[in-house]
């Protein structure tokens, strides 16, 4: 039997060309590989999946339109502790704003509407040693933002001990989460250690609009 040719990529939307995709002969269909820092939306039926340990992804798609995406992003491991909306905001907490608002952003330019937006969160688990719960920091920050800016929650899988595997699809919300064991924990500490080490490094720029 002949095997199928694997079909064109979808066109990627201005922006997001540097993203890596790739077929998935499981989902049988494109998929997006996001790493700490990146955010991805589409308006096609493609996936977007990460590995994440203390890191959150929140993964938001109008669900009429089903346009949306994900992100992934950690909270400087310096931040104090005000919360994200204080009238001074800390640079941890301007850069969970960013990374939200970004993708908010995009998504509602593509066609999304805002009252049809639903978010669906994960990660923030505790595998960074000698170090305090980040995870939960950002677990909290994701929570506080979502409930501030009016926002659904409609799933969740956060905190604990355990890395995720997340595999996203905005087109239906679909999400497939597999929690890894320790085997995976070393890879994914070491590119946590060095993503802290570059945002605490680099400045957020520009002003952070909020809704």
């Amino acid at each position: 039997m002949a095997i199928a040719p694997i079909p064109r990529p979808p066109l990627v939307l201005p922006g997001f060309e540097h993203v890596r995709r790739s077929w998935n002969n499981t989902y049988e269909a494109y998929a997006a590989r996001l790493l700490p820092g990146e955010y991805y939306v589409t308006i096609n039926d493609e996936g977007v999946y990460t590995t994440l340990g203390s890191c959150i992804s929140a993964c938001i798609r109008d669900r009429v339109t089903g346009v949306g995406g994900m992100n992934h992003f950690m909270l400087p491991a310096s931040a104090d502790a005000d919360g994200w909306k204080s009238t001074s905001l800390s640079a941890a907490t301007r850069y969970g704003n960013f990374a939200m608002e970004h993708l908010i952003n995009v998504i509602l330019k593509n066609g999304g509407q805002r009252h049809n937006l639903e978010v669906k969160l994960f990660g923030g688990g505790r595998i960074l040693q000698n170090m305090t719960d980040v995870g939960m920091r950002n677990i909290t920050f994701a929570r506080d933002y979502i409930q501030t800016e009016g926002l659904r929650v409609v799933a969740e899988d956060v905190g604990d001990i355990y890395p995720r595997m997340v595999v996203y699809f905005p087109a239906t919300g679909k999400v497939r989460v597999k929690r890894l064991r320790s085997l995976h924990n070393n890879t994914i500490v070491e590119e946590e250690i060095r993503y802290i080490s570059t945002v605490e490094s680099k400045p957020v720029g520009g002003d952070i609009e909020l809704f």
